[in-house]
């Protein structure tokens, strides 16, 4: 038995069985990949996986018991090398961040820059997607740190707590009718056509619910992932658009004002949670733990340590309420 078999169990399973991804992921042929699982498989006497011809199909009773083994196996051998990275180039390193659009583009430049002020020597990569892709990134651990609003928080697997919280608004141009209203009624936004975030980012949930206990159907001329785009089709005159308040920190601040106007909607679609989310068990270097207290000075080590052991639950109480602001230089 050796690390690489368990790698390519592992990766099998990431892939949804499929061997010819599993290889292409893993940089080697699929017979390589195929000869290693079934090495794997006599040495312990047991099918991980049922076949159908050449093609793995699913896996097997065993097959399941043995995969939270090799889950932790792995792990615990990405953390003995990250505890040497920690020892032997404290201040140097690469912290990887998966996160949404709306995070990297709006809240994230701030915390980055500040801690690349403080650890030059420390390289940022972002990575972004759709929350659920922020989560198997994590699970993967191409990133070591998550930041999203919707989907973490279902995934036992990873440790999460909150940031900061934010609301929905809405955006015309500064002429439109809506733009003085100070308190727009659902009613009022249903009789526009709408310029919305994809159903799986950015708080799309609660405003679909919204409109649903209501009775009402908005009619929606545009769905996008990112702020940007919204803000764009607004600017040519495709609907209104509905934004997290982040995205309009630029506009709000432009000398001589904007083209476009926002209006708080908290009054309809309520907070939402943008949540910081971590591989359960993964050792965290100290630059990490570091760039999370940027995010929101709650997080501190201490906290993170005893969430990332198992007490996510009262870390989160220690952090923050669902209802609370981080109180932080970047909360917007």
């Amino acid at each position: 038995m050796n690390l690489h078999q368990l790698r390519f169990v592992q990766e099998a399973v990431r892939h949804n069985l499929n061997l010819t991804e599993t290889a292409r992921a893993l940089h080697t042929s699929q017979p390589g990949v195929s000869k290693a699982i079934r090495e794997l498989e006599q040495e312990l006497g047991v099918d991980l996986f049922v076949r159908h011809g050449k093609r793995l199909t699913r896996i097997t009773e065993p097959g399941q018991q043995m995969l939270a083994s090799v889950e932790t196996i792995l792990r615990e051998v990405a953390n003995l090398k990250r505890i040497g990275n920690e020892h032997a180039g404290r201040d140097a390193g690469t912290l990887s961040i998966a996160t949404t659009h709306t995070q990297a583009r709006y809240f994230l430049p701030g915390p980055v820059a500040e801690l690349r002020r403080r650890y030059p020597q420390v390289q940022v990569v972002l990575h972004q997607g759709v929350p659920e892709q922020v989560a198997a990134m994590l699970k993967s651990e191409v990133a070591d740190i998550g930041l999203a609003t919707e989907a973490l928080a279902a995934h036992e697997d990873l440790v999460t707590l909150p940031c900061y919280e934010w609301q929905h608004v809405l955006v015309v141009p500064r002429a439109h009718p809506l733009a003085m209203e100070s308190r727009p009624t659902l009613e009022q936004l249903a009789a526009e056509t709408l310029v919305l975030y994809h159903p799986t980012v950015t708080g799309r949930k609660r405003i679909d619910q919204a409109f649903a206990r209501a009775q009402l159907t908005p009619r929606v001329a545009l769905e996008a992932i990112d702020s940007d785009v919204v803000k764009t089709y607004v600017r040519i005159g495709l609907g209104i658009g509905i934004v997290a308040e982040q995205a309009m920190r630029e506009e709000a601040a432009a000398a001589g004002g904007s083209d476009l106007a926002s209006v708080p909607l908290g009054h309809l679609f309520g907070t939402n949670i943008t949540r910081v989310a971590f591989k359960r068990g993964v050792y965290l270097r100290h630059f990490v733990l570091a760039f999370a207290e940027l995010l929101a000075p709650r997080l501190n080590a201490a906290l993170l340590e005893r969430a990332l052991k198992g007490s996510a639950a009262n870390a989160e109480g220690a952090a923050a309420t669902a209802g609370e602001r981080a109180d932080n230089d970047y909360q917007l």
